[in-house]
């Protein structure tokens, strides 16, 4: 039986986590021994992980990287506390549109003589969230794989460190082609690593989910309904979803009301934008909720106003309960709807989401044909997807 370890930050409510529990939930343990390393015990999704994996002890020292400087220090962590002050000026020095992924990178960097390794060994080592210098660093494996869940044409990060972090990887998987080809196109030379296994989806889950009885104002609501399902981030793109509502306004379309549900860094900004545009009424923010699927029921239409994404998570589980969805022309949009077909695709601007928006909410036709394709579609990929890891596993 082969031991493999998978490793993650921890289990707040999120896609990558909830694509990670998907997985987790599929996997083959008959064949597979999967020890679990979450760096914080922490999360809305913690009562979702199956009994099945062994969950690894938590590790104080890991677990700072998911607390505040302030009480990373007041926790008795001075020197992880110090690597973080250290790179939150580097990043800051270094300042791009989103200093987040360097600081990650330079707060790994200089926290990684301090950290301790784990004892165990392993025949395969999967880490499942960037940045992977865990897995790379400090677990000794015969082969190490590094998934990739976003697009690294867009994303701003050190080159250099990056490089060196991934060429310590046998495998990196990307989650859909055209996240591979834009992660391809930023580091070359990493090319014959790369391989593509996409988010592990359940439909009868979400479909059974999706009837859960909870509280909703979407219920009551009987103005045209639109969704989505994201972090409160810069790379989501709820801003420009806030300024594309008000440009729709200014055009007339009065009977619209947008439902955010998700949580993030972004959330006082987006709330002044929608006092600013006084649109109170029309634009909520729900909140965190570890289920999502009944909002993504009642509403009319799944917008996805992203940045940038790999491959959206909810994009898929909206097409899953039968909503046309309409979603940002960031780079690796083909490979998450057809079209025309079973969404479609704006362009990547306020006056664009506008303007998608628009034509789908005076086209009830055009709303049923792309819901009544993906009504048709079936999404069940855990089995291709996972024997796609497997045959990988045994290869190694």
């Amino acid at each position: 039986m082969e031991n493999i370890l998978i490793a993650s930050f921890d289990l707040e409510v999120g896609g990558v986590e909830r694509s990670l529990i998907s997985m987790l939930n599929n996997f083959n343990y008959t064949d597979y021994h999967v020890d679990v390393m979450l760096y914080s015990h922490t999360g809305d999704f913690m009562d979702q992980l199956p009994v099945q994996p062994n969950l690894l002890k938590e590790s104080e020292t890991y677990k700072t990287f998911r607390m505040s400087i302030k009480d990373t220090f007041k926790a008795g962590h001075p020197i992880m506390g110090l690597a973080r002050l250290l790179a939150k000026y580097k990043a800051v020095r270094n300042q791009t549109s989103e200093t987040g992924y360097r600081q990650m990178q330079y707060m790994w960097k200089y926290a990684l003589p301090f950290l301790p390794k784990l004892d165990t060994a392993y025949d395969v080592a999967i880490s499942y969230l960037w940045p992977h210098y865990f897995v790379a660093e400090k677990v000794d494996a015969k082969t190490k794989i590094a998934w990739i869940h976003t697009d690294f044409s867009v994303v701003e990060t050190d080159k250099t460190m990056d490089v060196s972090m991934w060429m310590k990887f046998d495998y990196i998987i990307a989650v859909s082609e055209e996240c591979k080809k834009a992660f391809i196109n930023k580091y070359p030379i990493l090319k014959k690593k790369v391989i593509v296994i996409e988010n592990i989806t359940s439909p009868d889950l979400i479909q059974a989910l999706s009837a859960e009885n909870l509280e909703n104002p979407m219920i009551h609501d009987n103005r045209f309904k639109i969704i989505t399902v994201a972090r409160l981030s810069h790379a989501k793109g709820i801003d420009n979803a806030v300024r594309a509502l008000k440009l729709l306004k200014e055009r007339g379309c009065h009977n619209l009301a947008w439902y955010i549900v998700g949580y993030g860094g972004d959330e006082a900004m987006i709330r002044r934008l929608i006092s600013e545009y006084d649109l109170q009424d029309n634009f909520f923010l729900l909140g965190k909720k570890i289920n999502p699927y009944p909002y993504m029921k009642e509403a009319d239409l799944y917008v996805q106003p992203s940045r940038y994404e790999g491959k959206a998570v909810t994009v898929s589980e909206a097409q899953i309960l039968a909503k046309p969805v309409l979603i940002t022309n960031y780079s690796t949009a083909k490979s998450q709807v057809l079209d025309r077909y079973d969404g479609m695709i704006c362009e990547l601007s306020v006056e664009g989401i506008a303007d998608g928006i628009e034509e789908l909410y005076h086209n009830l036709n055009l709303r049923k044909r792309l819901a009544h394709h993906c009504s048709r579609s079936n999404f069940n990929n855990s089995y291709n997807e996972l024997s796609k890891l497997y045959d990988l596993i045994m290869s190694c």
